[in-house]
């Protein structure tokens, strides 16, 4: 009788550490994936949810790299214009996120900060034609929450744009 309380009582305690299937344990599998918030008729998330146990990555502002060294400073052909130096942009924060095992559809989040050029124009359709070149489409489908912000200037007077980006897996 012993031994079958004993076996009964070891099967019992095997069963208990068993991983349950129950809602509550689905539920939580859920919650362990990243949550994005769409808006449907937006190229961008109303917001995003990452649960414990990510890690991130934050970039600083990033800028563009220089197109043209030899055009006179000062000019948007050392640069380029909005779109060139938007490009520019998501190719550093490609390759800047990439050298810690992030990936572009990791970004969830973008703080763009834009400013007008010489004739006083924000150009903010080169900037989302350039970032719909790196979200929202057949490659990488994630949409980010971002805000994107019209500013003064910014240290260097030849640059049009700088973003900050988040990523997290």
């Amino acid at each position: 009788m012993k031994k079958l309380f004993l076996s009964t009582l070891i099967v019992a305690i095997i069963a208990g550490c068993q991983p349950s299937h129950d809602h509550h344990h689905h539920q939580e599998e859920e919650e362990s994936f990243i949550v994005r918030y769409d808006r449907p008729d937006a190229s961008i998330l109303r917001g995003v949810f990452i649960p414990e146990g990510k890690s991130y990555f934050y970039t600083s502002g990033l800028v563009a790299p220089v197109k043209n060294p030899d055009a006179v400073a000062g000019t948007y052909e050392r640069y380029g214009n909005t779109y060139e130096q938007s490009i520019g942009i998501l190719e550093r924060i490609k390759e800047t996120i990439g050298e810690a095992g992030f990936s572009m559809e990791d970004v969830f989040f973008l703080r763009v900060y834009l400013v007008p050029d010489k004739d006083g124009v924000v150009h903010w359709d080169d900037w989302f034609r350039a970032y719909g070149e790196y979200f929202n489409n057949e490659e990488n489908p994630n949409k980010v929450a971002r805000s994107t912000i019209a500013v003064h200037a910014l240290a260097n007077p030849d640059l049009l744009i700088e973003i900050e980006a988040v990523a997290a897996k």
